[in-house]
């Protein structure tokens, strides 16, 4: 089929409008799927992808939180344009949950806190952008509710986190191979930045 002048630059400008609402955190898309153990209060949501193109075009007035355990950063490295580390839970090794086959989680009591304080470094406020990361999108989901209680209202979590969700396809079944930062090529590093990271007061 061919293009006239017109079309073309119909088409074109189309094209430029979606990926303009895309990728600057207002969802063009469809979240009325998404998994319950995802959704949240504020029903605001990014994918890791959107997450990167959001947080490069507005620097000054997003915070960008990775909020999983820090063993997950130690061994499995961190996205390269995180703001800080502010987990939601820790890994509290005096006890063990026989129902998930791991170590038992402690809620970390200081998260709001700790978001406020990384809040005020930044120079924003609950008002300002605030993206939650952490590995597929749970964990992400219940941060936002507690900020949201907490009178924030711009906090997004990143539906696919950073290793994704789990396939269901033979091969891989089980393996966080689908989605999330790591699978989709965006910048991560197990060099992780001191002054970063999290170390409790």
């Amino acid at each position: 089929m061919k293009l006239d002048a017109r079309n073309y630059f119909t088409r074109l400008l189309f094209c430029l409008t979606a990926l303009t609402i895309s990728t600057s955190g207002i969802a063009a898309d469809d979240w009325s799927g998404l998994h319950e153990k995802k959704k949240t209060k504020l029903g605001l949501y990014m994918t890791a992808q959107q997450a990167y193109d959001h947080t490069i075009a507005n620097m000054d007035k997003t915070l960008f939180l990775d909020i999983r355990t820090p063993s997950e950063l130690n061994y499995l490295g961190a996205a390269t344009i995180m703001d800080a580390h502010v987990p939601f839970v820790l890994m509290d090794i005096s006890g063990w949950d026989d129902k998930k086959h791991r170590y038992k989680r402690a809620d970390n009591k200081n998260f709001v806190a700790d978001v406020e304080a990384r809040l005020k470094k930044k120079g924003l406020t609950k008002e300002d952008t605030v993206i939650l990361m952490c590995r597929s999108g749970k964990r992400s989901a219940s941060a936002v509710n507690k900020l949201a209680d907490a009178g924030y209202t711009k906090v997004y979590s990143v539906v696919d986190g950073y290793e994704g969700d789990k396939s269901k396809d033979p091969e891989t079944k089980g393996m966080r191979v689908v989605n999330g930062w790591k699978n989709s090529g965006l910048p991560w590093t197990y060099s992780l930045d001191r002054d970063l990271m999290y170390f409790p007061e």
